[in-house]
């Protein structure tokens, strides 16, 4: 299994952090990425992966697109050349809260996006309330990449329809699915994850926050993708073991791990 998305350096896994790493690679968690979303929260990310064997990304969440200056730009990149920092993110956009003013996130979107071509890098994309918009910034920065090369980046904790999950797919990204696909309310999320193409496929925790229905009200962890493996894989009709390899496979292939060797 492989945590595509996760939060550990946030506060609520300070007291345990080995225990939830150590449960999780018992019930055979192979890798995890932590996922930043301001300068400092990067760092911390970067600092985790280095102490837990594990990946970081370096990037500003749409919620703090406003803080993303010529001197927070600077510190994303300077960490996105770190070994272990193997994606750009996240980054994207967010018209459900609007904490930062859709100009600037659209901003600072795109000024990621420029980064993640400047270190070479894949990108974890957030999208809440905003799909038309993600999907033309993305669509456009897509257009002049050469078709069929490395993944470009994930739609982490994917939301939209199948439609939309197919035109990802066919601009190169892969499509994440967390805990919420679990919930009983989740038919239309449930409906892409049993039919999006297997190779675009990853699963994710973005743990502490949306832990799959039979753990809702606790804190995320790790060990519970299984759960959200054995669901997807019963909307599939097949093996959970076929998921979890699949995912697995994905993942390395989108954050490039085969040339993170050296830093394993």
């Amino acid at each position: 299994m492989f945590d595509s998305h996760s939060h550990l350096q946030m506060p609520v896994f300070a007291g345990d952090l080995p225990a939830v790493l150590e449960r999780a690679r018992r019930d055979g968690l192979e890798g995890a990425v932590v996922i930043g979303m301001d300068p400092p929260s990067s760092k911390q990310a970067v600092d985790l992966a280095n102490r837990h064997g594990i990946y970081a990304t370096a990037g500003v969440h749409p919620h703090d697109a406003s803080c993303l200056d010529t001197d927070a730009l600077q510190a994303l990149r300077e960490m996105a050349r770190e070994p272990r920092v193997v994606g750009i993110g996240e980054t994207g956009l967010d018209f459900y809260r609007n904490l930062s003013p859709p100009a600037a996130q659209r901003r600072a979107f795109r000024e990621q996006l420029a980064l993640a071509d400047e270190v070479d890098l894949p990108v974890v994309i957030h999208s809440r309330q905003a799909n038309e918009d993600t999907f033309a910034i993305l669509r456009q920065w897509a257009s002049g990449k050469p078709h069929g090369a490395a993944p470009l980046g994930v739609l982490h904790c994917f939301a939209g329809d199948a439609e939309l999950a197919a035109q990802y797919a066919r601009l190169g990204f892969m499509l994440s699915f967390a805990g919420n696909v679990t919930y009983p309310n989740a038919r239309r999320l449930q409906a892409v994850a049993a039919g999006v193409a297997l190779e675009s496929l990853l699963v994710e925790t973005d743990c502490p926050f949306l832990p799959p229905q039979s753990h809702r009200g606790r804190r995320s962890e790790p060990v519970y993708l299984r759960e959200t493996i054995e669901f997807i894989a019963g909307l599939r009709g097949v093996d959970a073991g076929a998921i979890a390899a699949a995912t697995t496979a994905n993942a390395k292939r989108l954050y490039r791990l085969e040339d993170k060797t050296e830093a394993a």
